[in-house]
């Protein structure tokens, strides 16, 4: 028997441990309070945050949490982000360690307005 997709955000989050759930919850509500203007729901299968187009998404895994705020972004914060472990278009936020709020919301901010601003597309 295979597991029925999630439907919405609530659902993708109580598939996880715990631990898991107190930190995707916490990296969830930093972006929340970056844009709560923005519609939250599950675009690629993972929880996304969406204004105009998508903003960001997230991502849980195992043993980390991935924040994808597009590559522009990425590269914004590249000075920043050195002792994370990056992507070209994702952070990796491992769950024994404490979510980097401020940088978080930070890079949030700038994705947001790069769009407002830029019209900056996804990718």
């Amino acid at each position: 028997m295979t597991k029925q997709k999630p439907q919405n955000i609530d659902e993708y989050v109580s598939r996880f441990p715990l631990e898991t759930k107190q930190v995707l919850n916490a990296l969830l509500s930093c972006l929340h309070e970056v844009v709560p203007e923005a519609e939250k729901r599950l675009k690629w299968g993972v929880p996304a945050f969406t204004y105009r187009r998508v903003l960001f998404t997230v991502g849980a895994f195992k043993n980390h949490i991935n924040f994808y705020p597009t590559p522009a972004a990425i590269n914004a914060f590249k000075k920043e982000l050195k002792p994370y472990s990056i992507t070209k278009s994702a952070l990796q936020l491992p769950l024994d360690q404490p979510l980097p709020f401020k940088l978080i919301h930070e890079i949030a901010k700038y994705r947001f307005r790069d769009v407002l601003e830029n019209d900056a597309k996804w990718m």
